[in-house]
């Protein structure tokens, strides 16, 4: 199958392609900078120039393609507090590829993210969040762009999309746990909000790209996946863990002092946001065999200066 994927270049992305290769599949990756071009095409990888902001460019990648894997999501305009933006230009970026395959019956697999999901109890492939789209907002405004890919489903597409835990992690991570590692260092201590008993669901990065060829080859249309193999850990647990390594003291940080400890990372942190996968497991037959999240913290190298 030949396979365009945005964001190859990216965490997962650059987990994905060798599973793809290795399975047989001809990639092209998006490529927005000549840094991400070089890494691609030293991985075997035909090289697309263009963004999420250039939607006749995605129709013509993809409408060249056998099935498409939407992983690019901007995260500068996240770091510069544009989540918003963000959010409209993947849900822009998502339906130029899925008018391309339009009638095809080709595969388009979409990442999301479990944050969309409500919080404080274990939510499942099949839970709606309940909340119009057009209200929502921060992550669960990732929900919008989750209804317009599966509504190409109805319209010829075999249309899924991919619900990501918070903690994506492995070695080489510079997501939200290696920044929970550098507040740590940062701070003198190793903090949790509260109680510290809400929870993040988990998964190793060569999980999810495992699971995310299974939903390019097997997911049937309209499909929502869970891609998570730890359901919720503790936010204290994972704290616990990094005090342990760093040698610094475990504390609750107060509500009303998350921000100034925490930043931009506050919000987040204060989720209870467990998720199973039992369905996905089932409907797809993906069997995580990797570290989970307490078992890879522990190889320690999250800790490496």
């Amino acid at each position: 199958m030949r396979v365009f994927v945005t964001g190859a270049a990216g965490w997962i992305g650059s987990a994905l392609v060798p599973e793809l290769i290795g399975a047989g599949h001809e990639v092209t990756g998006l490529a927005r900078s000549d840094a991400a071009a070089a890494a691609l095409t030293g991985a075997g990888v035909r090289v697309h120039r263009g963004d999420l902001d250039d939607p006749g460019g995605l129709r013509g990648a993809a409408g060249a393609a056998d099935g498409v894997i939407h992983l690019a999501f901007n995260a500068g305009m996240v770091r510069s507090g544009d989540f918003q933006g963000a959010v409209d230009a993947d849900r822009r970026a998502v339906a130029a590829v899925g008018e391309a395959l339009t009638g095809s019956d080709r595969p388009l697999v979409i990442a999301s993210v479990t944050l969309v999901l409500a919080p404080g109890r274990v939510g499942t492939e099949q839970d709606a969040p309940g909340l119009d789209p057009a209200a929502a907002d921060g992550p669960r405004a990732r929900l919008a762009t989750e209804q317009v890919a599966l509504s190409f489903a109805s319209q010829g597409v075999r249309s899924s999309a991919v619900r990501l835990p918070p903690t994506c992690h492995g070695d080489g991570d510079h997501g939200f746990l290696a920044a929970l590692v550098g507040i740590a260092r940062a701070k003198g201590v190793s903090g949790y909000i509260g109680d510290g008993s809400n929870r993040w669901p988990a998964v190793h990065r060569l999980g999810a790209a495992h699971l995310f060829r299974l939903a390019l080859e097997k997911a049937p249309a309209g499909a929502t996946l869970h891609v998570v193999a730890d359901e919720g850990i503790p936010i204290r647990t994972i704290a616990e863990v990094i005090g342990r390594h760093l040698d610094l003291p475990v504390t609750s940080i107060p509500a009303d002092q998350a921000s100034e400890h925490f930043g931009p990372l506050a919000g987040f942190l204060a989720v209870d946001n467990p998720a199973s996968s039992t369905l996905t497991r089932e409907l797809l037959g993906w069997h995580p065999t990797h570290p989970g999240l307490i078992e890879d913290l522990d190889k320690g190298h999250y800790f490496h200066s």
